[in-house]
């Protein structure tokens, strides 16, 4: 997985022309992650002709994250539209701590099955993949999962921000149950230990 800030700069290199300026500016509040690129083949009568798909990840480390998707005929290009995409798909995430997820989550997506754990300070981020460039734009330092289904990283992906999507907070469930934070939190903390 590069990161396509990375692979920005070596195409400048390579005398390619991008406005440097305009992305320098996203880079402060966003970190882009690139989790995919396929080649894809379109067999026509002169010979073939070459597209590129790119999947990536953007988040905030704060909270905040998002996917996309983009094709063009070339690799820089299909990464540009992939991340504008995902900074228009922005979800936000309640994070325990700001550092871990507030319990245990699955998510599905197609075939693709994701189990994610809160873990305690200093865990790290113990995933592979695409979990693990969902984890580290989003924030999450401390965290275990496990890919169950499929190993394609778009139903992956999905899946990830499905399970994260349906994770409660204790202030929703607060709001939902009509109590005070410090009663649930006191009764999940006392589950845990018992």
């Amino acid at each position: 997985m590069v990161e396509s800030k990375h692979l920005l700069r070596l195409l400048e290199k390579m005398d390619w022309n991008f406005n440097m300026a305009d992305l320098k500016k996203t880079d402060n509040e966003l970190k882009e992650k690139l989790v995919a690129i396929n080649r894809i083949t379109k067999v026509v009568k002169g010979g073939r002709r070459f597209g590129f798909a790119a999947l990536v990840v953007v988040g905030n480390q704060k909270g905040s994250v998002g996917i996309g998707q983009g094709k063009s005929k070339q690799v820089p290009d299909a990464i540009k539209k992939a991340t504008e995409v995902a900074k228009r798909n922005l979800i936000q995430i309640p994070l325990k701590e700001g550092r871990t997820l507030h319990h245990d989550v699955k998510g599905k997506n197609g075939s693709g099955k994701v189990f994610m754990r809160s873990a305690p300070a200093g865990t790290g981020i113990i995933a592979g993949g695409a979990i693990r460039s969902v984890c580290e734009v989003l924030g999450i330092q401390d965290v275990v999962a496990k890919s169950l289904g499929s190993a394609n990283p778009h139903n992956v992906l999905k899946a990830c921000v499905n399970g994260l999507k349906s994770q409660n907070s204790p202030k929703i469930l607060s709001a939902i149950r009509g109590k005070k934070i410090s009663d649930i939190v006191l009764k999940r903390e006392a589950k845990q230990w018992n």
